[in-house]
C-alpha cells in the first residue's frame, strides 16, 4: 500500500525504527539510545528482561552524562566568576597607578603600598609607561637621536640592497668592519622571522616588523660596538608591545647598558663567568639537594642561564608571564632575573631531581607553556638572596 503526504504526493512508508522512537516517551541521546531499539524484523525479539536491562543501563548513562554537564557548568561559573574578580583587581590597580603612583613617582614609587601592588602585576595599560620610569633613562637619548640613528640604518640597508655606495663610514663606526655591520644587518632580518613566531606580528607583512626591524637596526648605529646579538629581538619586541618605536628604542638600549646585559651581549666570558659563579652560591644556599644534583651530572648554569638572561625570559616563558618578571625586574634590576631563575628550579626541583643530563637540560630550555604565574611567584619569594651575610651586589 502506498502512502501519501498532505499534499497528495506518494511518500515512503515509515520504518520500523521511526515506529519505535515515535513510542519512545524522551529524546534518545545521541547513539547511546541504540541501546533501547527494537532488533530488525529479521532477528528475534528482545526478551523483556534485556529489554529492561537496556533501559536501566540507558537511564544510568543519562543520569551520568547530567552529571557532567552539571559539573562543566559549575567549572564555567568558575571560570567567569574569577575571571571577574581579576578583571575588577585590575580595573582597581590601573585608578591607583594612573591616580596615586605616576602622578607621584619620585616619593611613591618604592613605598611599602606600591611594591606589594607591583609584585602582583602592572596593569597592561600603564605597564609601558611604569617600565620607562622604572629603567630611566641614563643615557639621555632623545627622539631625536633615534630619528638620525634609524636614518644612519636605513641609508645601510639601501646600500646593503643596492649593492651600491652608502653614505661612507660614520665617526663612530670607524674600527668596525663594514662586513661586521653588513653581518649584524642579515642577522636582524633572519633573527625577526624567528621572534615569537606563533605570534605572526613580528614576521615580514606583520603590523609590528618595521617598527622591530627600526629599533634593532638604529640600535647597530647607536651602539656599532655591540651591533646585534642573538636574543635582542625578543627584548625589543616586548618593549614594542608595551610602548611607542622611540620610546621603546630609549627603553631598550638604557636596558641592554645595564651591566648584566652588557657583560652577556659583548660576551664577556670572565664578568659571565662571575655572574654564573655568584648564581651558584645562592643556588646551593637555597636548593642543597638539587645542586648536588646538577653537580653529580655536570649540568652547569650556562647550559639554561643563557638563554634567560639574553632574552629575559620572553622566550622561555608565556608572554603574560614573562611581562611580569619584567614588571620586577625593572625595579629590582638584575638581581631579580636570577632569583627567577632559583624560583623555576624550585618549582621544578622534585622532578628535576629524578632526571639525568640530557633531560634536565632540554626540560630547563623548553620549560612547561602553561606554567602558573602565582605559582612561580609563589616559589621566587621563598628564594633567599644572601649568604653568609653577603648580598647578592657583594
Amino acid at each position: 500500500m502506498e502512502y501519501e503526504d498532505k499534499a497528495g504526493r506518494p511518500s515512503r512508508p515509515p520504518s520500523p525504527k521511526q515506529n519505535v522512537r515515535k513510542n519512545l516517551d524522551f529524546e534518545p541521546l545521541s547513539t547511546t539510545a541504540l541501546i533501547l531499539e527494537d532488533r530488525p524484523a529479521n532477528l528475534p525479539a528482545k526478551p523483556a528482561e534485556e529489554a529492561q536491562k537496556h533501559r536501566q543501563q540507558y537511564e544510568a548513562m543519562v543520569v551520568q552524562a547530567k552529571k557532567r554537564e552539571l559539573k562543566e557548568a559549575q567549572r564555567r561559573k568558575k571560570q567567569l566568576e574569577e575571571r571577574c574578580r581579576v578583571e575588577e583587581s585590575i580595573g582597581n590597580a590601573v585608578l591607583t597607578w594612573n591616580n596615586e603612583v605616576l602622578p607621584n613617582w619620585e616619593t611613591m614609587w618604592c613605598s611599602r603600598k606600591v611594591r606589594d601592588l607591583w609584585w602582583q602585576g602592572i596593569p597592561p595599560s600603564v605597564r609601558g609607561k611604569v617600565w620607562s620610569l622604572a629603567i630611566g633613562n641614563e643615557l639621555n637619548i632623545t627622539h631625536e637621536l633615534f630619528d638620525i640613528c634609524l636614518a644612519r640604518a636605513k641609508e645601510r640597508w639601501r646600500s646593503l640592497t643596492t649593492g651600491g655606495p652608502g653614505t661612507g663610514v660614520d665617526s663612530e663606526d670607524a674600527g668596525f668592519p663594514a662586513a661586521d655591520r653588513e653581518a649584524s644587518l642579515e642577522l636582524i632580518k633572519l633573527d625577526i622571522s624567528r621572534t615569537f613566531p606563533s605570534l605572526c606580528i613580528f614576521q615580514q607583512g606583520g603590523p609590528y616588523h618595521d617598527m622591530l626591524h627600526s629599533i634593532l637596526g638604529a640600535y647597530t648605529c647607536y651602539r656599532p660596538d655591540v651591533g646585534y646579538v642573538q636574543g635582542m629581538s625578543f627584548i625589543a619586541a616586548v618593549l614594542i608591545l608595551n610602548l611607542d618605536t622611540a620610546d621603546a628604542f630609549i627603553a631598550f638600549s638604557n636596558l641592554l647598558n645595564k651591566p648584566c646585559q652588557m657583560a652577556f651581549f659583548r660576551v664577556d666570558h670572565g664578568l659571565m663567568l662571575t655572574y654564573f659563579a655568584a648564581f651558584e652560591v645562592f643556588f646551593e644556599e637555597n636548593l642543597p639537594k638539587l645542586f648536588a644534583h646538577f653537580k653529580k651530572n655536570n649540568l652547569t648554569p650556562d647550559i639554561y642561564l643563557i638563554d634567560w638572561i639574553f632574552t629575559l625570559y620572553s622566550k622561555s616563558l608565556p608572554l603574560d608571564l614573562a611581562c611580569r618578571i619584567w614588571d620586577v625586574f625593572c625595579r629590582d634590576g638584575e638581581e631579580f632575573l636570577f632569583r627567577t631563575a632559583l624560583g623555576v628550579l624550585k618549582l621544578f626541583q622534585d622532578i628535576l631531581t629524578k632526571m639525568d643530563f640530557i633531560h634536565m637540560a632540554q626540560f630547563l630550555t623548553r620549560l612547561p607553556e602553561d606554567l602558573p604565574a602565582e605559582e612561580l611567584f609563589a616559589s621566587v619569594a621563598t628564594v633567599q638572596m644572601q649568604s653568609r651575610n653577603k648580598k647578592w651586589a657583594q
